[in-house]
C-alpha cells in the first residue's frame, strides 16, 4: 500500500514539474491589448514585452499613432499566414509626418526561442536581420522553419474566426506570395489596458465611434484623393 502511494506521488511530481518547465518556455503576455477592426471583424492581440521590447515599443507607436488605421492584409496564405503591408505603403490614407517618421524607422532583430505557432506575430523583414519595419505576419499555422528567423513580439488573443474567414477568401498567387484578390482593410485600430480597464460598454462605443471615424477618413479620401 504504502508502495502504491509513493508511486503515485511520484508521478504526480514528474507530471507537475513537466507541466512547470512547459510553462517555463510560454513568455508572459503584457497587459495591452490591441484591437484591429477590419471589414471581416475583429482581430485582438497582445504583445510579449520581455521577447521583443524594442519591436513591441515601436508596433505599438505606430497603433498608438494610428498607423495601422486604413492599412491593409497583402498576403493570406491558408494555413500559414496572414500579413499586414508595411504602413508606408499600405494604407489608403495619406501620413502625417509623425506616422510617416515610425513608418520608415527599422528595428533590430530579436529573435527568441518562442515557437512560430497559430496565433502568434512576427516581424517581417527583408535579407537584413535588422530590417524590420512595420510590417508583421499573424501566424495561421505552426512554421517551424521560421522559428529563430523572424521576431515574435505577441500573439492574437481574440479573432481566430476572423483569421478563419480571411482563410476562406480567393486569392491569386503572385511570386512567393499569396494575396488576397480583395482588399482587407483596417478600418481603424484602438488599444486597452487589461489591468487598469474593465468596461465593455466604454470599449463597445469607443469601437463604434472608430467605425464611423474610418468610413469618413475613407469618404474624404476618395474625394480627395481619387
Amino acid at each position: 500500500m504504502w508502495s502504491l502511494g509513493f508511486n503515485i506521488l511520484i508521478r504526480v511530481s514528474i507530471l507537475l514539474s513537466f507541466t512547470s518547465l512547459i510553462s517555463s518556455f510560454e513568455p508572459q503576455l503584457g497587459s495591452t491589448r490591441v484591437v484591429f477592426q477590419t471589414n471581416y471583424g475583429d482581430i485582438e492581440f497582445g504583445f510579449y514585452p520581455t521577447v521583443a521590447p524594442k519591436t513591441v515599443d515601436h508596433i505599438f507607436k505606430l497603433v498608438r499613432l494610428g498607423g495601422y488605421n486604413t492599412n491593409h492584409f497583402f498576403r493570406v496564405d491558408k494555413g500559414f499566414v496572414a500579413q499586414v503591408a508595411d504602413v508606408a505603403n499600405g494604407r489608403s490614407a495619406p501620413m502625417n509626418e509623425e506616422q510617416r517618421r515610425e513608418a520608415e524607422k527599422t528595428v533590430v532583430g530579436e529573435f527568441s526561442d518562442v515557437k512560430h505557432v497559430r496565433g502568434i506575430l512576427s516581424m517581417g523583414r527583408y535579407d537584413d536581420p535588422d530590417s524590420g519595419s512595420s510590417s508583421f505576419s499573424m501566424l495561421l499555422g505552426n512554421s517551424p522553419h521560421l522559428d529563430g528567423k523572424y521576431a515574435i513580439f505577441g500573439k492574437v488573443t481574440k479573432g481566430d474566426d476572423t483569421l478563419a474567414k480571411l482563410e476562406q477568401l480567393p486569392t491569386r498567387k503572385e511570386g512567393i506570395f499569396v494575396m488576397p484578390t480583395e482588399r482587407i482593410t483596417i478600418l481603424s485600430s484602438y488599444y486597452y489596458d487589461t489591468e487598469t480597464e474593465n468596461c465593455e460598454q466604454d470599449r463597445s462605443i469607443l469601437k463604434r465611434k472608430l467605425a464611423a471615424s474610418a468610413i469618413e477618413v475613407e469618404r474624404q479620401r476618395m474625394k480627395c484623393f481619387p
